[in-house]
């Protein structure tokens, strides 16, 4: 959710790319619903591995509330949003996660990317 609303709102400022430690299949179903309500598809999308090119190339790194086992990220400072994982949860969570995510990127884009 957080790369779809950075790349849409960022646009011609930044690129974000997601990833993590345990990559899924597939983005759940949910999130994919959610995010088309307010008319963003990301049904394309894969879930990526993250991997130490990846961080490299970054400027900033934003965690989500990391259950990783390890950080990926040792010698770079990141970000931890503290988002609940609203996996197995309802709908209406998802829905709340969302727009929690949509106001974290927006504040993130307005501090680092001025107009």
């Amino acid at each position: 959710m957080a790369e779809a609303f950075f790349n849409k709102y960022a646009v011609h400022k930044a690129v974000a790319i997601s990833a993590g430690t345990k990559p899924a299949k597939q983005v759940n179903p949910k999130v994919v619903e959610v995010m088309k309500e307010i008319g963003i598809d990301i049904s394309k999308q894969k879930p990526k591995l993250l991997t130490p090119e990846m961080i490299k190339e970054v400027d900033k790194i934003v965690t989500m509330g990391c259950s990783a086992d390890f950080c990926p990220a040792p010698y770079m400072k990141a970000e931890d949003w503290n988002i609940e994982d609203p996996s197995g949860k309802s709908l209406e969570k998802f829905r709340e996660v969302r727009d929690e995510i949509r106001r974290k990127v927006e504040k993130l884009i307005k501090e680092n990317y001025p107009a």
